[in-house]
């Protein structure tokens, strides 16, 4: 009697042990599964999120087929409570181990900010307030924004390297500028310790100050180095830079889109048509190209250039005013001829 009993209790026994193995290892096979995702999706972790609440959601949002498996995994590997806060983009093709990897990792989503050549300060603080992965802490024109980072008193401009930088989406305005200087502070240091030998110039502010000016006057990268060399060459020899840009700077929002005769006559620290050497800061953010070219200019006896007119951003460099005259003559006469037929030759 007691044997029969035993057989069935033993079958009953098997049954849910095989079944209770079915379950285990469908769950463990759904761990290296890919996501059921067609598309790549953006998914945040909170801050303090728990590992069971984050599977549930993940789940609830059909992200993640078996969170129990997940949940059951992270603990077995003592990873519960390591999953990072932030972004994470689940991408197709994902499967919930590597998923569950990136999260304890922290290998959040990382978005691009792009500061452009040639922009002033106050473009990137503007840019920076509208970018919404970015947390505004700045007022738009704060006062000595460079003690933040260890310069007080220092001007500003030209203090941020242009180049895309790559943040998590909650970094603030600051931690994104103090990036841009730190990388305008490495490319600056190892252009004036490697500048050409012969340069006028006596500190790496200077080189700054000149190299913000040619990235405002070169649209052509092969030109750099020229205008660089154009523009040392007249502080070399004590003429003044007469660069249109300066000018611009200083007249900020006053500038209407043309220079006109009473604008270079009147007086002004950015004003390098009626005062020697160089202006006071730089004129925009110079990159780095700009700043190569700068320390190691093109030799040149040129001191004057204008536009070419062809359209494509080119120039015509002269030794003597008599040339420029005539070069400026060509241009004129380009440009007639532009607004007669609509088309340059």
């Amino acid at each position: 009697m007691k044997r029969r009993v035993w057989i069935p209790a033993l079958t009953v026994f098997l049954v849910l042990f095989a079944a209770a193995a079915a379950i285990v290892w469908r769950g463990i096979q759904s761990l290296d599964r890919p996501l059921p995702v067609t598309a790549s999706v953006v998914y945040r972790v909170a801050p303090g999120m728990s590992l069971a609440r984050l599977a549930a959601d993940l789940s609830a949002r059909g992200l993640l087929p078996r969170p129990h498996a997940w949940v059951l995994y992270a603990r077995l590997r003592g990873e519960a409570s390591a999953v990072r806060a932030g972004e994470y983009e689940i991408r197709p093709g994902d499967t919930p181990r590597r998923l569950l990897e990136r999260m304890v990792r922290g290998a959040v989503l990382l978005h691009a900010f792009t500061i452009v050549d040639g922009w002033r300060v106050r473009d990137l603080l503007a840019a920076l307030r509208r970018d919404p992965h970015v947390v505004s802490t700045l007022p738009p024109a704060p006062r000595d924004l460079m003690a933040k980072f260890g310069s007080p008193g220092l001007d500003p401009e030209g203090e941020f390297l242009p180049e895309t930088y790559k943040f998590p989406s909650g970094t603030s305005d600051v931690e994104l500028l103090e990036l841009a200087h730190r990388a305008l502070v490495r490319e600056l240091d190892a252009a004036w310790n490697n500048r050409d030998p012969d340069l006028p110039l006596h500190s790496a502010q200077e080189l700054l100050r000149v190299a913000s000016i040619v990235e405002k006057e070169s649209a052509l990268p092969e030109e750099r180095r020229k205008i660089a060399g154009l523009y040392l060459h007249r502080l070399q020899i004590g003429m003044r830079l007469q660069a249109d840009p300066t000018i611009i700077y200083g007249l900020g929002d006053r500038y209407d889109g043309s220079l006109h005769t009473a604008d270079l006559r009147t007086d002004g620290p950015y004003n390098t048509y009626t005062r020697a050497g160089l202006p006071p800061t730089p004129i925009a953010l110079a990159g780095a190209a700009a700043i190569r070219a700068t320390a190691h200019p093109e030799k040149t006896d040129a001191l004057y250039f204008v536009a070419s007119g062809k359209g494509d951003g080119s120039h015509v460099f002269s030794a003597t005013l008599e040339e420029q005259n005539a070069a400026v003559e060509r241009y004129l006469s380009r440009m007639r001829e532009k607004a007669r037929t609509g088309a340059v030759k």
